[in-house]
C-alpha cells in the first residue's frame, strides 16, 4: 500500500484528498501540495472508511478537536456517548478518545462507530491500564506492550495517534535543573517519565521510533507528537525543557516525513499572550512547518470555571498566528471531569476562536460568513441570523425567550432600532449582497 503522503509527493490526487478539498472549499491540488511538503495532513483512516477526511494545515481553516473518554469509577460508556453527541452537535471537526480506565476497547469501538469525524487516541493510556492489570503495576509494562497497543489502535481504524516520542532522559534532566513551578501536567507524559525513572530506561517511543514508523506506515495513520513536557502554567512557558523537547520532535518529524508518514505536533496549554506568536513561530521553524495542534492555549491561570473563555482568547490568537488545530477546553478544566453541557460549551468556544483566527488571516470563507450574517442583521432577517450563527440552537432559544415570536423589530431596541432609523434617514435600504 502506498502512503497518502508518498502519493501526494508523486503528484497524485487521491479520492481522500478530493473529499477533504471539497469540504474545505479549496482545490485538490492545494491539499495535495500541502501534504507533499509536510505543511498539511489529511486525517482519514483507510480502515474506518466512514470518517470524513479532514485536511489540517497551512493555508486552511483552523479546525477544532474535542476530547472524551472513560476516566475513573464514575464514568460510563453511556455518559461518554452523550458527550460525543454533544461535541458533534456543537460542530467539532474531530474527536479524541482519551480513555484511561474501564472498558477502553469497547469505548474506542463506540467512538469510532458513532463519529463520522476523524478520531484520535493516545495508546499509552490503554497500555498503562492493561499493564497494571496484567503485571500488578504499570511500571512493569514493556516496549512490546506499547508497540502492540499502537498497532491495535491503528488496525482498529483510528485516524491519528498521539505519542510522547520526544520526552527523553535529556529533557527530563533539564526539567530537573530548571525547577518548574508545575513540573508535569501531561497525564501520559508523567506516567511515561515515571516508568523511565523507575526502570532507569530511555523512552521506548524514542529508542524504537523506527518500529513506531513501521506501524504508522503499515496502516497509513497520522502521528500526532504529544509534548510530555507541556508547561502547566504561564511561569513555565517556553522554558528549556519545553524547547528541548520541541527540538527533538522536529528531528522525529523529519524522520517520519522522510518515510511518507504524516505528522502533526501537539503544543502547549498555558501561554502568555506575549509569547503565543513566538511559540508558534518556533514550532514551525523547528518542526519543518508541520501542522500545530494546541491545547487552547490558556492565557491566564486564574480562570478556573471559565477556562473555555481563557482558552478561546489564546486559541484565536494562536489560529491567527499560524496554529491549525485547536483542542477545546471546557469550563471544568482544572476542576473536574466535564459533563456533556460543558463539552458543548468548550467546542463552541473553540470554534469561535478558530473562526476569529481565520478572519484575522483573511480566509475568504470566514470573511464571507461574517458578511452574510451582517447583511441578515441589516435586514432584520432573524431566521438568517439564527441559521448563520455559530450556535443556531442557542441563538434561537435566546431570541424566542426575549421576543416571544419572530418580529421585524430588534429584540433589544424595539421601535428605537438603529438599523431602521439609519436606513430610513440615509436611504440605504438596498445593500450589496454577498
Amino acid at each position: 500500500m502506498r502512503l497518502l503522503r508518498q502519493r501526494a509527493i508523486n503528484g497524485e490526487i487521491t479520492e481522500k484528498i478530493k473529499r477533504a478539498a471539497e469540504r474545505e472549499g479549496v482545490s485538490p491540488e492545494e491539499i495535495r501540495e500541502g501534504v507533499a511538503n509536510g505543511t498539511a495532513v489529511v486525517l482519514g483512516s483507510n480502515i474506518n472508511s466512514a470518517a470524513e477526511p479532514l485536511a489540517v494545515g497551512t493555508g486552511l481553516t483552523a479546525k477544532v478537536s474535542a476530547s472524551v473518554g472513560l476516566y475513573g469509577g464514575n464514568s460510563s460508556i453511556e455518559g461518554e456517548i452523550e458527550k460525543i453527541r454533544a461535541a458533534l452537535d456543537a460542530g467539532t471537526d474531530a474527536l479524541m478518545d482519551l480513555s484511561v480506565s474501564g472498558d477502553i476497547e469497547a469505548m474506542r469501538g463506540k467512538t469510532l462507530a458513532i463519529s463520522k469525524k476523524p478520531v484520535g487516541t493516545l495508546p499509552l493510556y490503554q497500555t498503562l491500564a492493561e499493564s497494571a492489570k496484567k503485571y500488578g503495576s504499570s511500571l512493569k509494562m514493556t516496549d512490546g506492550d506499547i508497540l502492540e497497543m499502537i498497532e491495535r489502535h491503528a488496525k482498529g481504524g483510528v485516524d491519528f495517534i498521539a505519542l510522547h516520542c520526544g520526552t527523553t532522559r535529556e529533557v527530563i534532566d533539564r526539567a530537573k535543573r530548571e525547577r518548574r513551578v508545575d513540573p508535569l501536567v501531561s497525564y501520559g507524559g508523567s506516567h511515561l517519565i515515571g516508568w523511565m525513572l523507575h526502570n532507569d530506561r530511555e523512552n521506548p517511543l524514542y529508542e524504537r521510533f523506527d518500529d513506531v514508523l513501521e506501524i504508522a506506515a503499515k496502516y497509513d495513520v497520522t502521528l500526532s507528537f504529544a509534548d510530555g513536557m507541556r508547561p502547566g502554567c504561564l511561569s513555565d512557558s517556553l522554558d528549556g525543557a519545553q524547547v528541548h523537547e520541541l527540538v527533538i520532535l522536529g528531528e522525529l518529524t523529519a524522520r517520519a516525513q522522510a518515510v511518507g508518514v504524516q505528522v502533526m505536533v501537539k503544543g502547549p496549554g498555558h501561554v502568555p499572550l506575549a509569547q503565543i506568536k513566538t511559540t508558534i513561530a518556533l514550532q514551525k521553524r523547528l518542526c519543518h512547518g508541520a501542522p500545530y495542534f494546541v491545547f487552547g492555549p490558556l492565557v491566564t491561570d486564574t480562570a478556573a470555571g471559565y477556562d473555555h473563555i481563557s482558552a478561546a482568547i489564546g486559541g484565536a490568537i494562536s489560529a491567527w498566528a499560524g496554529a491549525e488545530f485547536i483542542c477545546c477546553v471546557t469550563p471544568a478544566e482544572h476542576i473536574g471531569i466535564p459533563n456533556s453541557k460543558q463539552v458543548r460549551e468548550g467546542v463552541i468556544a473553540a470554534r469561535i476562536a478558530a473562526h476569529a483566527g481565520d478572519l484575522g488571516r483573511g480566509m475568504p470563507g470566514a470573511v464571507r460568513w461574517d458578511r452574510e450574517l451582517s447583511v441578515a442583521r441589516k435586514k432584520l432577517d432573524w431566521g438568517a441570523q439564527i441559521k448563520l450563527s455559530v450556535d443556531p440552537a442557542t441563538c434561537e432559544n435566546v431570541w424566542k425567550d426575549r421576543s416571544g415570536a419572530f418580529s421585524s423589530k430588534c429584540t433589544m431596541c424595539g421601535p428605537y432600532c438603529a438599523m431602521e432609523i439609519v436606513t430610513a434617514y440615509l436611504d440605504i435600504a438596498n445593500v450589496h449582497e454577498c
